[in-house]
């Protein structure tokens, strides 16, 4: 439709452009004829028919090269002072105040600013829905299912190497289930013995080879699962952290027993035996 417009604007722009050019090719033409027809009268006119000592013929050329100069000083005055109003525009963006443009005019560019502000808005999509995208006005908005499916890889991928740090390293085409098979033990079953795993490999899947798009209960699906991954190695790692730190502290508190240990066999009183060799020696 854009393309359609443009060209009838185009097409009016090049026959107004023809139209001008046509109607000032006939003015001159009449002028020019006008001139020579008087000029010719006025010699057929005179007493010697010629064109030396006609006072007449110089009338009439000198009225119409008057004209002449005098209609192109209009045209040349306009187009100046239309540069000049031109060039007054600023050529950065800027609102229009109350003071830049009379108050009626003002009034009436707020009043269609409005309303092409509400005309837009009344013409944004509310129900329409393209297939593998999010609708409009839900928490999917704008959201393409496909791309973010695939984006949850590497995170979950990053995850599973903080807690196994000799996990394999992540392939093109590799299977979740067969990638992930380390952690698979680890995660909740349902009834059906189905592991958030699975669903999340079926979805990975669809996304990765099929050639319709997702929709919206898989995509949800598919996002639960991969949250539910998530949650299940962060809770992992925060066990082996807390893990960790009980097992230093008692490290240290064994240590410190240890010291005590030291230091008091060290500031036990020596039996008398021991004086008498120490002494002796």
């Amino acid at each position: 439709m854009d393309k359609i417009a443009g060209r009838k604007r185009d097409a009016l722009s090049t026959v107004a452009d023809a139209l001008y050019l046509l109607v000032i090719l006939i003015t001159a033409g009449f002028f020019t004829i006008s001139c020579v027809v008087l000029l010719s009268q006025a010699v057929r006119t005179s007493p010697d028919r010629s064109w030396e000592s006609n006072f007449n013929a110089l009338i009439i050329g000198a009225s119409y090269a008057i004209v002449l100069l005098v209609s192109l000083a209009f045209c040349l005055n306009r187009k100046i002072a239309v540069r000049r109003r031109l060039q007054r525009i600023s050529k950065s963006h800027r609102a229009i105040g109350q003071g830049d443009v009379p108050k009626t005019v003002h009034q009436y560019i707020s009043q269609e600013y409005a309303r092409a502000c509400l005309v837009s808005y009344q013409a944004l999509p509310s129900v329409a829905i393209h297939e593998g995208w999010g609708r409009p006005g839900t928490k999917y908005s704008g959201l393409r299912f496909r791309r973010a499916l695939l984006d949850t890889i590497s995170d979950i991928d990053a995850l599973a190497h903080l807690i196994i740090p000799s996990h394999p390293v992540l392939r093109p085409h590799s299977r979740m289930l067969h990638h992930f098979r380390f952690i698979l033990p680890l995660l909740p079953q349902d009834e059906d013995g189905i592991s958030l795993l699975h669903y999340y490999d079926s979805a990975i899947q669809l996304a990765r080879n099929s050639t319709k798009e997702p929709t919206e209960m898989e995509f949800q699906i598919a996002m639960e699962s991969a949250a539910g991954i998530k949650s299940m190695q962060v809770h992992l790692m925060l066990h082996f952290i807390s893990r960790l730190i009980g097992v230093e502290c008692r490290l240290y508190e064994c240590r410190l027993e240890m010291l005590e240990g030291s230091s008091t066999q060290l500031n036990r009183t020596p039996s008398p035996k021991t004086e008498r060799l120490f002494y002796e020696y």
